[in-house]
């Protein structure tokens, strides 16, 4: 029996963090019910390129699920869902704040009928405060947090971050672990919880170390000037002669000093407290010299923290990861016989569900079942 075998999840969510969340459920072993607009679904099914009958971004989020075209404006629809929220463990949504409660499926009105429910509410800034009804996305999020600010590109305007941090760091993970914090509380109690994953509040998370330096020394981080934001020859980026480029991270001394071995670096610039700036561009020099293969074999076997940046296509054919099964499990078309990889998702081989090849719902493809089910 693996986890989550027996909990039943409806989901509510459409695009990227709520799908992951209970993707992760999924991938436990929880019984997923989208719940989707008739006609057309959750928007990510619509996004290119095309996998099977709709997108591929659909497929590697929804792996596993089943789907139910339900029209929640309707005025039955509280009614209508009545028989699926009474059997459901988890509830995940995530409209703005005060959307369900218009529909009528508002956490107060569900725990009435099911007292026991885990309601999962995933929005930008949370379901209270001056902003809970400002319409914002993942670059919004990580701007207002003061994360954004810290990521400069060379100009020292801000980039923009190529990982989807507020989505997922901030959603849908957060998500994920107190849905099971309250499913255990739940066992101790009895009782459901209505849980308030705010994304914007939870990219503080990955600023530990700006708040801590800021706060108690007054050392308010700056874009390119911190240990980790570039200020140090020791976590930074270097060029190489074939327009590559080497990530090195030999932060503790040990590994410094190996890092230095290996470029011949003088001793006058390996104490890098002195002149930082001057030690970076003696470093960037000496790594500009040779393509990024030679970096490649002068590194291996030494401890030095440092990695050619690869592109994904490289990623994923890389052999450690493949050695780790990261990408076994398929997700299925349904539609034309193909197959792709399934999303890696942070769950424990133990912990998943058996089967390696695993499709995608096609919309509404659970309603004729669902209602012989709730006659």
């Amino acid at each position: 029996m693996i986890p989550l075998e027996g909990i039943r999840v409806l989901d509510f969510s459409t695009l990227l963090p709520g799908p992951l969340a209970t993707l992760i459920l999924a991938e436990a072993g929880a019984h997923v019910t989208k719940i989707e607009r008739p006609g057309r679904g959750d928007e990510m099914r619509s996004y290119a390129p095309e996998f099977g009958a709709d997108s591929v971004n659909f497929a590697l989020l929804n792996r596993g699920k089943e789907s139910v075209e339900f029209d929640l404006k309707s005025p039955e629809a509280g009614e209508a869902l009545r028989p699926l929220i009474e059997r459901a463990d988890v509830l995940v949504e995530q409209f703005r704040p005060g959307v369900m409660e218009r529909l009528g499926l508002g956490y107060d009105e569900l725990c009435e009928v099911n007292p026991r429910l885990i309601y999962c509410s995933i929005t930008g800034y949370g379901k209270e405060g001056p902003r809970a009804g400002v319409a914002a996305h993942d670059l919004n999020y990580v701007a207002e947090a003061g994360l954004l600010g810290l990521t400069t590109g060379a100009d020292g305007a801000p980039a923009i971050p190529q990982a989807l941090l507020a989505d997922i760091g901030g959603g849908a993970y957060p998500a994920v672990i107190n849905i099971l914090l309250g499913l255990l509380q739940r066992e101790r109690t009895g009782r459901g919880a209505h849980l308030d994953v705010s994304m914007s509040d939870n990219i503080f998370t990955f600023l530990y170390w700006a708040l801590g330096n800021g706060v108690v020394a007054g050392d308010w981080p700056e874009p390119g000037g911190e240990l980790v934001t570039g200020g140090s020859p020791r976590y930074n980026i270097y060029r190489t002669a074939d327009g590559r480029y080497v990530a090195a991270a030999p932060l503790e001394e040990r590994f410094w000093q190996n890092f230095c071995d290996l470029l011949g670096l003088e001793a006058k610039l390996r104490d890098d407290s002195k002149d930082p700036g001057a030690t970076i561009a003696a470093v960037a020099e000496r790594i500009a010299l040779h393509p990024a293969s030679h970096w490649q074999e002068r590194f291996e076997g030494h401890d030095v923290c440092c990695s050619v940046v690869r592109s994904v296509r490289e990623a994923m054919e890389d052999e450690h990861f493949n050695s780790r099964g990261l990408f076994d499990r398929m997700v299925e078309s349904g539609t034309d016989g193909r197959s792709i990889p399934a999303l890696p998702v942070p769950v424990m081989p133990e912990f998943r569900r058996p089967e390696r090849r695993v499709g995608y719902p096609k919309l509404g493809e659970a309603n004729d079942r669902l209602q012989k089910e709730m006659r």
